[in-house]
């Protein structure tokens, strides 16, 4: 069977919008489930006494940027550049920004 390059395109095009409405439906279903498992885990959180996300693991101020300090970036010497690449993604922690 011979498909033209139109047949070919939407033919692409029905298949990824039934992929999208899938997960859109999957979403749905899903949703019920996904706050139980957020009540447990807030609880196990509060049980074991869990401390911040760690967001990267590369460099001790980017591990918990609510626990760092102003000079920690600069531990090696003052006027060291940045060399942890999580270090341009992760901004100072607010408390650290007013100052």
């Amino acid at each position: 069977m011979f498909m033209r390059k139109s047949d070919f395109f939407f033919f692409f095009i029905a298949v990824n919008v039934c992929a999208l409405l899938l997960f859109f439906l999957h979403a749905v279903v899903i949703q019920g489930n996904s706050e139980t498992l957020l009540g447990e885990n807030s609880e196990m959180v509060k049980r074991l006494r869990l401390t911040d996300l760690c967001l990267f693991t590369d460099a001790r101020y980017t591990r918990h940027p609510a626990m760092t300090d102003l000079n920690t970036p600069f531990q090696d010497h003052p006027s060291a550049l940045e060399h942890f690449p999580s270090g341009t993604l992760a901004g100072p922690p607010p408390h650290l920004r007013s100052q």
